[in-house]
């Protein structure tokens, strides 16, 4: 019934916004940026044309310039969440500065007078650091284009993990684009111009934004304000390219080659008016070493991936705009191999034959489609629509022969097709006055996974009925015939010297896998080969995870003080269902005298499970055979997951040092119920999550920056987090850390503990154009 129910307001939704959609074409919602407005005049009330009116925000490096038409106005469109300082310059007058905190889509419109040069002025400093200083409660770091080509980044294919990897504090890499967030495990999501995206973005799961699109991003590792949900312990803020405002087109051409034979190319080009704007960008990617290779010598690493995005913006009137997000992008790569799976002087166990190298490939399909349209209800109140469609279909390839595919860490062959698409609605309505920036939403979305898996046992030695005098499994060619453990102590050896006699039975031989022991005949007495087909057995899941989400924040501002309150309400319905109210405090105080801001906060979050093969860890300790391989505790008994709640505790400071240093950091206290990690389907490489009962992670991050000294600008960024896991294991198949059998609530630290990290960048540059 609530399915129905679901299914049928969606439906609603969908026809809403199309009516919606129909009156209001081509609409423009700036979920994460708004624009700066304006009209300039002289003293005497006339307006002044050509002047130039510049913001900059010394350490993110975001800086735009405007001229003011013959009309005396200006607009700077598609600017990020951020203070700013604002200088206003025009031939015959005084230079004019101020600062402006743009923290709402709400647009910011200013009226600015400026005094004839020589006259008498009035000039007010705040502070030799005010620049430098966020009076917020939520610890994140700020990341403009113009850092983006200065990072040495280490991954072209993951090259968005990489950049937020090496400039935000608290995160440490992982392979192929994964990164631990503060002690978590892909606890991460993105929120590209308000568009949610909470599964994983490392390049083996799914096809990442690319790097080219980007305007800006907020990398907020701090207690998250209401609007973010589900997997906060890194919300990435993602502010996309616009062509809004370019009356002359801009744009550019990169190549590249290097190393492994990777070469790239990349085109983006944006032109728009006023009213309008159109970016574009596609690149693609070809190199010899796509994913992180297990040995320092690369082989069979091949990959290549091709993106395009493209965003459209138009001002139907004064008050109504569209904004629409496309991309696709598509990536194919082969799985590293190592020296142990060369497979050399292997052969076929069946026939004889030797066998060629491992040869494992995959490919992802990735697009995404993103409307929303915008109203300003009036100088203080904006509201926003949006709607989005976001798919990933994931192809994992064995080799040809599936024989290859043995090796000393693998014993299965497996393929498998798998699809994850997300769809929903979502809106929200801003408000900002006096001391107030209020803003309440609702997010509806539906995501619906289909997973296919097939595979088959090449391990010889893996569940063979019998052992030998020595202990060990004995292979089909060690005994040809003997398939019933129950005939072991009669059976003869065909190779005394490898399989001495007499044999014993094997306790644990599980009758169900031997429908799917490729090295072995189908036993007519096996249980459950009616799945079979050509010796592999197949797994078939679907699910749809359907969430509703409801919040409202407000940031009061009162003087030194800054106060963030909100709320946020979760209902998750998928494989089990969960509901959560989940407050959100956060306070900051600036200490003037000192250039000092001083922060504290509290936000209470529901997590959910990861959705990358989300039905094979919990219905597949349901099968005989599956649950044989998943290591399952209680065989024919799923393991659904629970969505856990976590509390967490911030408390930070950030400090400038005259006009040219910046410190900000923050202490954090982590503590969840049903805490999520990943383990993996037998010895092959599909991963799956797992849950455990709880998880303890207090940790500091911090970030220095120098803006510009003379020319150098420098950034380090530095953490040390202990992730603390404790059994027993709740939800997902099986995976028991060493050191924790039979104890209850046993602490064991996790592979995302990180003990130290650190990452410093340090550039000089002579001059602005300079090398």
């Amino acid at each position: 019934m609530l399915a129905s129910y679901l299914k049928s307001r969606f439906a609603t939704y969908i026809v809403v916004f199309l009516l919606a959609f129909g009156i209001h074409a081509y609409a423009q919602s700036g979920g994460s940026s708004t624009s700066i407005t304006g009209t300039i005049v002289d003293p005497t009330g006339a307006v002044v044309p050509n002047a130039v009116v510049e913001i900059r925000n010394p350490v993110s490096g975001f800086e735009r310039a405007a001229t003011t038409d013959s009309a005396g106005k200006f607009s700077i469109p598609n600017i990020p969440f951020n203070p700013y300082h604002l200088t206003v310059t025009g031939p015959g007058f005084s230079p004019y500065s101020q600062d402006v905190d743009v923290r709402s889509i709400v647009p910011v419109t200013l009226s600015i007078t400026l005094e004839i040069k020589g006259s008498n002025e009035t000039v007010t400093v705040e502070g030799a650091g005010e620049d430098l200083l966020e009076k917020t409660s939520t610890f994140h770091t700020d990341v403009d284009r113009g850092l983006f080509d200065k990072m040495p980044l280490e991954s072209r294919s993951s090259s968005v993990s990489s950049l937020v990897t090496l400039s935000s504090p608290g995160i440490a890499a992982d392979s192929n684009g994964l990164f631990h967030g503060l002690g978590d495990h892909a606890e991460n999501s993105f929120s590209v111009d308000g568009q949610p995206i909470t599964d994983q973005q490392s390049k083996v799961f799914s096809n990442q934004i690319p790097l080219d699109s980007i305007e800006s991003m907020e990398v907020i590792s701090g207690a998250p304000p209401a609007e973010f949900g589900e997997k906060t312990s890194v919300v990435i803020n993602v502010t996309t390219r616009s062509g809004r405002g370019m009356t002359s087109p801009k744009g550019s051409i990169t190549t590249s080659y290097g190393s492994f034979g990777t070469a790239d190319v990349g085109i983006n080009l944006g032109y728009g008016g006023a009213k309008w704007g159109n970016f574009i960008s596609a690149s693609g990617l070809n190199s010899g070493r796509f994913l992180d290779p297990p040995e320092f010598a690369v082989f069979h690493d091949k990959g290549n991936e091709e993106n395009v995005f493209d965003r459209v913006d138009f001002q139907v009137s004064k008050l109504d705009s569209v904004h629409i997000n496309l991309g696709f992008t598509r990536s194919w790569f082969q799985t590293p191999n190592s020296f142990d799976n060369l497979n050399t002087g292997v052969t076929d166990p069946v026939v004889g034959n030797p066998v060629a190298q491992t040869d494992q490939r995959s490919q992802i399909k990735t697009f995404n489609i993103a409307p929303s349209w915008t109203r300003l209800i009036n100088p203080n109140t904006v509201f926003t629509l949006g709607a989005f469609v976001r798919r990933d279909r994931y192809h994992y390839y064995p080799s040809d022969n599936p024989f290859s595919d043995f090796g000393p860490i693998q014993q299965e062959s497996v393929s498998q097709d798998r699809t994850l698409a997300n769809a929903g609605l979502r809106s929200d309505l801003s408000y900002v006055k006096g001391i107030h920036n209020l803003k309440a939403g609702a997010t509806y979305q539906q995501t619906f996974l289909d997973e296919n898996t097939r595979f088959g046992i090449v391990d010889p030695a893996l569940n063979a009925p019998c052992f030998d005098a020595n202990g060990n499994a004995v292979p089909w060619v060690g005994s040809p015939g003997m398939n019933d453990p129950a005939n072991c102590g009669s059976a003869v050896s065909t190779n005394p010297v490898l399989y001495p006699a007499p044999f014993t039975s094997n306790a644990d031989f599980f009758n169900s896998l031997g429908c799917f022991h490729l090295t072995r005949p189908t036993p007519a007495s096996a249980d459950g080969c009616a799945g079979s087909t050509s010796g592999l057995f197949r797994f078939n899941g679907h699910t749809d995870v359907k969430q509703l989400a409801l919040y409202m924040q407000d940031t009061i501002t009162k003087g030194s003080w800054s106060l963030n309150l909100g709320v946020r309400g979760d209902i998750y319905n998928g494989l089990t269902t969960h509901r959560e109210a989940e407050p959100r405090l956060g306070v900051a105080y600036n200490v003037k005298k000192t250039n000092t801001v001083l922060r504290v906060s509290y936000a209470r979050v529901l997590e959910t499970p990861f959705n990358e093969n989300l039905v094979l860890a919990s219905t597949g300790c349901d099968s005989l055979v599956l649950s044989s391989l998943l290591g399952c505790a209680t065989p024919s008994v799923a393991t659904p997951f629970a969505p856990g709640w976590r509390n967490e505790f911030h408390a930070g400071l950030q400090q400038a040092f005259g006009k040219y240093v910046v410190f900000s950091g923050e202490y954090t206290w982590k503590y969840t119920h049903n805490a999520y990690d990943f383990s993996v389907l037998g010895s092959t490489p599909i991963t799956f999550p797992i849950e455990w009962h709880n998880s303890k992670i207090p940790g500091f991050a911090g970030r220095v920056s120098v803006p510009d000294f003379h020319g150098v600008s420098a950034l380090m960024v530095f953490s040390s987090v202990a992730a603390r896991f404790f059994t027993p294991q709740i939800g997902g198949a099986g995976a028991v850390p060493s050191g924790t059998v039979g104890e209850a609530f046993a602490a064991f630290r996790i592979d995302h503990d990180e003990k130290f990290n650190q990452t410093t960048h340090v550039q000089y540059q002579p001059w602005k154009t300079g090398p």
